[in-house]
């Protein structure tokens, strides 16, 4: 069929599959979720997702999705830049590159040239890495506590492949090992049938509607958020409530005070597990080659500075974030839980 020039196919109109990545249950799983989709071999995901001259907008009207098998390494330490919520031991794996949503905020765009969706099948591999790491770990009287939605939103990916659901079924049999669940998602309701378990923590980034509608394109609403959250919250799990990145723009006080405020009148706080707050802070090199590649967005023009080669707001402006939520919440949640990365 001849398609129009102002036409996409629809996501996952194709599927490109590694050679090696034919034998793996995801790889079927995901092919026969997808039945019309056309099915192109390829030998390593490489060389299709780091072409150069690619357009990461362009392809966020029609994503492809890529199954792959990882090479090593599957697991990885945290860095600055990552909300490690107080926890000595935490790391990050990437059973997903890229997202479904479009946060224009979002690194991923800086950091790969394709917007295509890789999910790596060799499953049991990232968890080997993490059974060896809980020997290793530097600190062996605190837990490890791994993140496996830092490159992507896997909640929001649920309905497509349950890979999250492995990742709890697989840590609810390991001793010392806590997962963190980073989402935008109102997919909870794909997990509820799930028994609430200690070793989870599910981490809603939740930001005033007006972000929601400018800055984080294809994700739920504040409100549906809020429901799935709730929704958790009454079955027994442990939530984190993420403000990542605060965004700074004329009266984003009182936006950021209205959802503060609507926070704390409809979530029982003694079911939070903790808060962590961010502003905007990312790698220049990534800054750089969004600004260019994506001049449409206002927030790479901001009266950003540079840290050590870290793109953020001025010292004030982050003094101000903290201020206004430690006062807000100083009645809500006690302060040694609630975390900084400003």
């Amino acid at each position: 069929m001849i398609k129009s020039k102002n036409t996409f196919l629809p996501d996952f109109s194709h599927i490109y599959v590694e050679s090696e990545a034919k034998k793996y249950n995801l790889t079927r799983d995901c092919l026969e979720r997808f039945p019309n989709a056309r099915i192109v071999e390829i030998s390593d995901y490489k060389s299709f997702f780091n072409k150069k001259s690619q357009d990461f907008q362009t392809q966020k009207k029609s994503i492809k999705l890529i199954l792959a098998v990882k090479k090593p390494p599957f697991i990885y330490k945290s860095t600055d830049i990552l909300q490690d919520g107080g926890f000595k031991n935490f790391y990050y794996n990437t059973p997903i590159l890229n997202c479904l949503y479009n946060c224009d905020y979002c690194f991923l765009q800086g950091m790969y040239s394709s917007a295509n969706i890789v999910v790596f099948v060799n499953q049991n591999d990232l968890e080997d890495a993490v059974e060896k790491e809980l020997l290793i770990r530097a600190f062996p009287r605190e837990p490890l506590v791994l993140s496996i939605s830092y490159n992507t939103d896997l909640m929001a990916f649920e309905n497509i492949l349950p890979i999250t659901r492995s990742w709890i079924n697989f840590a609810n049999k390991k001793s010392d090992l806590i997962i963190e669940v980073r989402t935008k998602s109102s997919l909870f309701s794909s997990l509820s049938d799930l028994k609430p378990s200690n070793k989870i923590i599910f981490s809603w980034t939740l930001s005033p509607e007006r972000i929601v509608r400018m800055n984080e394109f294809d994700t739920p609403t504040l409100e549906r958020r809020l429901s799935s959250i709730q929704l958790a919250i009454s079955k027994g799990w442990k939530i984190r409530l993420c403000f990542d990145p605060v965004i700074i723009y004329d009266n984003w006080e009182e936006d950021y005070s209205n959802l503060l405020n609507k926070i704390i009148n409809s979530l029982e706080k003694k079911n939070i597990y903790d808060i962590t707050v961010g502003v905007f802070r990312m790698g220049r090199d990534y800054f750089q080659r969004i600004r260019k590649t994506n001049p449409d967005s206002l927030e790479y023009y901001k009266n950003y500075i540079d840290e050590n080669k870290i793109m953020t707001i001025s010292q004030e402006e982050r003094d101000n974030v903290k201020t206004l939520f430690t006062n807000k919440l100083r009645d809500y949640i006690s302060e040694d839980k609630i975390h900084f990365w400003i």
